[in-house]
């Protein structure tokens, strides 16, 4: 029996304009962010390089989206990673945080200019404090595509997230890319964690503010 509903062109009934009050698990990360204390494990030649980080982070509140009778409420992000002390940008990323209510369901898409777009999933109650998220090369509903050279060269096979939302306000992720890099035989893993401070108040979705 399937899972999904009948009827697959019925929109929902009734949607709630104000995506800040529907964002179940992902409530406590809308708005803007700074952390000055991440942590990069990446592969260097035969070796790996540990280096910290700093990262602002930007995430805004989209109005509801639909498909058919599906309902995902969410956020736009945009977060740009550098080392201290210099001034150019080493990681660029931007993609969305998507909530699905109806099934707990979590959706976490990245897009990044070395030429490589994911979608990683997970499940939640709305009020989680935590929650993981997985994708996997090869996957159609949360896989991992890269340019022709990064597949042969850093072969990207699963990447694994854990956010927290924390007690003080903050929030953290850790996250551990598994990479199939050429001429090495163990899986290499690309490791990332930070903890990130809000600087800034989201601003309401738009179907919001026509509301008031």
């Amino acid at each position: 029996m399937s899972k999904f509903p009948t009827n697959i062109l019925e929109e929902p009934a009734k949607v709630d304009g104000n995506t800040l009050a529907n964002l179940g698990p992902l409530t406590g990360m809308a708005g803007i962010w700074e952390g000055r204390k991440g942590v990069d494990v990446n592969p260097q030649d035969g070796a790996s390089e540990k280096k910290p980080y700093l990262e602002h982070y930007e995430l805004q509140p989209i109005d509801p989206q639909t498909n058919g009778p599906q309902l995902f409420y969410g956020l736009r992000y945009h977060t740009f990673i550098m080392e201290p002390r210099k001034k150019e940008t080493y990681h660029d990323q931007l993609g969305y945080w998507l909530w699905e209510p109806a099934t707990g369901s979590i959706l976490h898409t990245l897009a990044i200019p070395r030429g490589q777009i994911a979608m990683a999933t997970g499940t939640a109650r709305p009020d989680a404090t935590s929650f993981k998220l997985v994708a996997k090369r090869g996957e159609l509903s949360n896989g991992i595509i890269s340019n022709p050279f990064l597949e042969h060269a850093f072969t990207t096979v699963a990447w694994h997230m854990k956010v927290s939302i924390n007690a003080d306000g903050t929030w953290s992720y850790d996250q551990d890319t598994h990479i199939k890099v050429k001429g090495q035989r163990k899986l290499f893993h690309h490791t990332d964690r930070n903890t990130l401070t809000k600087i800034g108040e989201p601003t309401p979705n738009l179907l919001a503010r026509k509301k008031k």
